[in-house]
């Protein structure tokens, strides 16, 4: 009776892709989604933002240094510092200000790099086999097109817990969530990316009058929380139908998005894509165009919403 050959096990030692090649998705593939609330891994984090260089590992040739080192070649010979305060200047000039939260396999991440030149892009992941894809699939990119796609990244974290160990307050300029893991259990509900809690830290983060926020899901139940939790914040407020339109973003998470793609596949089972934008509300105004209608006395406001007890939030006294 002839004996089956064994197939040759895959050494753990060899990478699965080599690096500047572009990756196979399927030797990526993982779970959709897990819980990030009981996710126990240990993530590193810097314990304040200006202790994180973003040009070490993810934007090593991002074109605004190349004009710093443009201009520190002029300055050559005159009366310069020892090389520290150059240093810590030009890692501090890059900072993501555009963040893709849950990026999956990185679709919308590598669109929005030409779309937002002068922008720094940052997809985030909690998963490592999906995070490491992106990764590969950015530095292939950088490869096969010289010069591009030198301002996106991709960083494995768990945007849930540590957004404001990476950015500073005002710091960025859209926030993506695209296609969240619907939850669909209510005592699963606190794992949802978009809550009460959440939309304060995001306030935090998005600069006023110019940040963005776009969530998009094929789960019209998940839309329908995303516009309740964003319409009862008082630093947010819907961005019009022509403003969308207007908006190239917009057509982008529609159509990048792993999600999106797949959509728009099964349009003939019923799916449906629901969106919304939404804009940050500059508290330093006094309310009238572009800020929510004022409400009754001793009521949190856009203009009173950090302030000590704002939000139901008291500022504690040592003891």
């Amino acid at each position: 009776m002839p004996t089956r050959k064994k197939r040759p096990r895959a050494d753990p030692q060899v990478p699965i892709t080599t690096e500047g090649d572009m990756p196979q998705k399927r030797f990526y593939r993982a779970r959709a989604h897990c819980n990030p609330l009981s996710f126990n891994e240990c993530f590193e984090y810097p314990i304040r933002p200006d202790l994180f260089d973003w040009t070490e590992d993810h934007y090593p040739e991002h074109p605004l240094l190349t004009k710093v080192d443009n201009d520190e070649d002029t300055n050559k010979g005159g009366n310069n510092s020892d090389g520290i305060e150059a240093l810590t200047s030009k890692s501090n000039l890059i900072c993501p200000n555009v963040l893709d939260v849950g990026c999956g396999f990185g679709g919308l991440t590598l669109s929005l790099s030409p779309l937002l030149p002068n922008h720094t892009i940052l997809g985030l992941e909690i998963r490592a086999k999906v995070t490491e894809y992106v990764r590969l699939r950015i530095v292939a990119q950088r490869k096969d097109n010289p010069g591009q796609y030198q301002n996106c990244s991709v960083m494995r974290t768990n945007a849930m817990k540590y957004l404001p160990n990476f950015f500073p307050r005002g710091a960025l300029e859209k926030l993506f969530f695209c296609f969240p893991d619907p939850h669909f259990k209510k005592k699963n509900h606190p794992r949802r990316i978009v809550s009460e809690r959440l939309l304060t830290e995001y306030a935090y983060l998005l600069k006023p009058s110019v940040g963005r926020l776009y969530c998009i899901t094929d789960v019209k139940d998940l839309h329908d929380w995303h516009v309740e939790k964003c319409e009862m914040h008082p630093l947010f407020e819907a961005c019009s139908e022509e403003e969308m339109e207007a908006d190239p973003c917009v057509a982008l998470m529609k159509s990048e998005t792993e999600e999106g793609k797949k959509v728009k596949r099964e349009g003939r089972f019923g799916h449906d894509m629901y969106y919304i934008v939404y804009k940050r509300v500059d508290e330093s105004g006094s309310g009238g165009e572009g800020g929510k209608e004022e409400v009754g006395s001793g009521s949190v406001t856009a203009e009173n919403f950090f302030e000590e007890g704002g939000f139901g939030v008291e500022l504690g006294t040592d003891k």
